[in-house]
């Protein structure tokens, strides 16, 4: 097998962008509850550096992971990030482990922008994502913050995140949205009419939690004989499907350690057969879905 690397996931444009599909999320490189340091900050720093060896150039993170940690990491380790899409979100703040609370007020959103290049010591976030849409703001005040800083030049391109269709169209009232993240894997399917819609607009589909199975990692499964037929891990297998779904989704699985990502990248290797493919895809709509690590 060739040595593992995520050009094998095809490529995808951004807006002007060219990127690898296969991506990195960058929350798992922080403590615990996504909060604070790591506890090994030298095997987090070896992760991300390992990043661009393994042809993996798109890199997601947000200020709301440590809260910062994960962003002044990435900057450690990877500045100037050539040949790399730095990609950060904005619009959460933290209270605490596991505890995330929207703030989308226009004053705030411009700090989070601000900060964000200042921890990534750019002077334009290339691709910068609301976190979540606050419900208590009037999301068009959001929006318009927003397409005001895209005009200034702080952002190049504008994300969503954890958005239905409509909210999409809302926003797209305001600037080009050209990337969306939601939860998405195998059993996790809520957003399918989301993917199908970017599908259609050739807006890239980030899937967060993309290595989530659920019951169907079970022993004695079909996902378990794949796995044992093909000799790749059944999150391994998982992740080539989400990569199969549609050729405008970007997952992003994280982990902090070399090993692991490693055996993330080399999925991007398996090509499933359409029968597989469609099994999966099958058994994948029945399950329950399986609850996400965070956000």
């Amino acid at each position: 097998m060739n040595q593992p690397n995520a050009h094998h996931s095809g490529q995808f444009c951004i807006s002007d962008i060219s990127i690898n599909r296969l991506g990195y999320g960058a929350m798992r490189i922080v403590g615990d509850g996504i909060w604070g340091p790591p506890k090994d900050v030298h095997e987090a720093l070896r992760t991300l550096r390992r990043l661009p060896e393994l042809g993996v150039n798109f890199i997601d993170t947000a200020d709301s992971y440590g809260p910062y940690d994960s962003e002044e990491l990435i900057r450690e380790a990877l500045y100037p990030y050539d040949g790399l899409l730095i990609a950060t979100k904005g619009g959460f703040v933290r209270h605490g482990e596991n505890q995330w609370a929207p703030l989308g007020r226009p004053e705030y959103l411009r700090h989070a922008v601000l900060q964000s290049m200042r921890r990534l010591n750019v002077e334009r976030i290339d691709l910068w994502q609301l976190h979540r849409i606050d419900p208590k703001v009037p999301r068009d005040e959001q929006f318009d913050a927003i397409a005001q800083m895209q005009r200034e030049g702080l952002i190049r391109h504008v994300g969503l995140s954890e958005v239905g269709v409509d909210e999409i169209q809302a926003a797209q009232q305001h600037f080009p949205v050209v990337t969306v993240q939601n939860m998405f894997n195998l059993v996790t399917r809520r957003h399918e009419s989301v993917l199908n819609y970017c599908q259609d607009q050739g807006i890239g589909f980030i899937p967060w939690f993309p290595l989530g199975a659920g019951d169907l990692v079970k022993p004695g499964s079909f996902l378990d004989r794949l796995s044992k037929r093909t000799g790749f891990t059944p999150g391994q297998i998982a992740l080539a499907w989400v990569l199969q779904r549609s050729p405008v989704t970007l997952p992003i699985p994280g982990t902090g350690k070399v090993r692991h990502l490693e055996e993330n990248v080399a999925a991007a290797g398996l090509q499933l057969s359409a029968e597989d493919f469609a099994e999966l895809d099958r058994l994948g709509q029945a399950a329950p879905e399986t609850p996400g690590p965070g956000a």
